[in-house]
Order: structure tokens, then C-alpha cells, then sequence
């Protein structure tokens, strides 16, 4: 069984489409696992038949907490099965399903393997990402390389498209619940990497992802969200002088948010003084 796991926060269309996508492209044996993160959209609960199951939250617990969830009751079901997680704005082209059992009987030892993710115009909106602890930089990869080669290994995968090959785990696998939004993906790869797991992407396997229709709801949040969570990242997997000197480049860009696009900024801003009042209070 390969389980799809996406999260519903108002997005119950977007879903839709996703769900579509599946049936049209596959013949494989699904089950699509919705953690619903906006209990009062009640719309969603007409997406559940025999392949779909939604999971109430309870509240909005993020991307990380509400998948989570998901990997947890799968893990219990089949701590063999292969989790798909995708975002609720992207779906599929193409019969990818028949195509990962072939691939990871040929590699069964990549454990988080992602694939490439596209606009819905064809253009590259992630190929693999890199990261470089003695610098800090993260970076997001739009140029497709080897593409005639079965993987390629990076340092991390896209929540957006990120399949799981839960065998090769003694345990469930966990996303930080310290994450509430952006960056949890980065440091799943990371800590798991670090602790043997092989990461690669796979750019035979599509996705097409209509990128921020969610999360450009709400700019502030959406900033607000990604500082903290860009910080969290950096305090985690470099030393002290990189974070300082991250840090600093943070204000000045909230500064200058601040003066151009304000609903940024000030998100900006509040995702910085909300990451160093907590680390105050550790």
C-alpha cells in the first residue's frame, strides 16, 4: 500500500483537485490520509470515501504537527508502506505509483526520496536542496542536473513532494514540533541524515505545485512563519557566530520589508522577536 498524506487548511478545492489527480493517473492501490487543520471546514469531510480518510486535528497544529499525526497512524497500520507527502496545491500528471515500488526494490536504501516539483507552466520550482553548515546557507535548487540518473543525493527534500520509505525506520518518523510552518522539512532531512539515512530526489517523478495559494492568504503570517522557522533551522545545524550574523541579516531585511512591502515586514519582525523571547525563556 503507498499512502498519500497531505494537510486541509481551507483547502478543501485544492484537495479536490489532488485527489482527481490520483485516480485519473493511477491503477495502484491508494490510501489518501487528510489531517484536517481547520475543523470548522466541514466542506472537506465530502473528499472521504473508501481511499480517503480524514483525520480531525482539533486546531491548526502547522504543517510539521499535523503530519505527524498522519505518519503515526500509518506507522501503525504498515511500518513498511511508503508515505507520499504532498502539499494540498499539488497534484500529479503522470502514473508515478506503479513506478516507487520498482524504484526502491532497486534502492532500498534511500529513506527520503523527493521528486521534481513544477509550476503548472512547466517551469522549475524545486530540483533538490543544498545546505552548507558553515555558512548557513539554504539553498533551493531550480535547475535540473543528471536527469538521466535514477537519483541524485542532496541534503534535502521539499515537504511540497517528500516520500517516505518507512522501512528503513526503527521508529516513526517525526518532523520537529517545535516547526509550525516553513523550514520543518530541512531540518527532517538534516537530523535524519545525520543519523545515516540517505536523502536524494528522483527527477523522473513530477509533481505540478501551484506554489503559496495557501499560505499568500495571509503575508504576515506567512513571514512571520518563515523567520521563526528559518532561525530555528540555523540555531539547530550551524554554531552561534552563524546564527548571530544570520540573525543580523534578518532585521536588516525586516527593516527593509518594513519600508516597501509593511505586512512582510512587520511579520518579519515578529517571527524574529517571537524566536529569541522563547529561546530566552529555554
Amino acid at each position: 500500500m503507498i499512502y498519500f498524506l497531505t494537510v486541509n487548511y481551507y483547502s478543501s478545492n485544492l484537495i479536490l483537485k489532488l485527489v482527481d489527480s490520483i485516480e485519473k493517473t493511477n491503477d495502484v492501490d491508494y490510501k489518501l490520509i487528510i489531517i484536517n487543520n481547520s475543523p470548522d471546514d466541514r466542506s472537506i469531510n465530502h473528499l472521504q470515501t473508501e481511499s480517503v480518510l480524514i483525520l480531525d486535528a482539533g486546531a491548526n497544529l502547522g504543517f510539521g504537527c499535523a503530519c505527524n499525526l498522519g505518519l503515526e497512524w500509518i506507522y501503525i497500520q504498515d511500518p513498511q508502506a511508503y508515505v507520499w507527502i504532498i502539499n494540498p496545491d499539488a497534484y500529479l500528471t503522470e502514473n508515478t505509483l506503479e513506478k516507487i515500488q520498482p524504484f526502491f526494490d532497486l534502492y532500498p536504501e534511500i529513506s527520503i526520496l523527493g521528486t521534481l516539483i513544477c509550476t503548472p507552466k512547466g517551469e522549475v520550482w524545486f530540483a533538490g536542496g543544498s545546505f552548507i553548515p558553515k555558512t548557513g546557507a539554504i539553498i533551493y535548487e531550480k535547475k535540473v542536473t543528471n536527469i538521466d540518473a535514477d537519483y541524485v543525493n542532496c541534503d534535502w527534500i521539499s515537504g511540497c513532494s517528500l516520500i517516505l520509505n518507512l522501512k528503513n525506520f526503527t521508529e516513526c518518523p517525526y518532523f520537529d514540533s517545535d516547526y509550525f510552518l516553513y523550514y520543518e522539512d530541512v531540518d527532517f532531512c538534516l537530523r535524519y541524515s545525520n543519523r545515516g539515512h540517505i536523502v536524494a530526489i528522483n527527477n523522473n517523478f513530477l509533481v505540478l505545485h501551484e506554489g503559496s495559494s495557501i499560505t499568500n492568504r495571509n503575508i504576515f503570517l506567512k513571514f512571520r512563519n518563515g523567520t521563526y522557522g528559518y532561525l530555528l533551522t540555523i540555531d539547530k545545524h550551524t554554531n552561534q557566530v552563524i546564527f548571530n550574523i544570520r540573525l543580523i541579516f534578518q532585521v536588516l531585511k525586516a527593516i527593509l520589508l518594513t519600508i516597501v512591502k509593511p505586512k512582510a515586514g512587520l511579520g518579519k519582525f515578529y517571527g524574529i522577536w517571537g524566536y529569541v523571547v522563547k529561546q530566552q525563556h529555554k
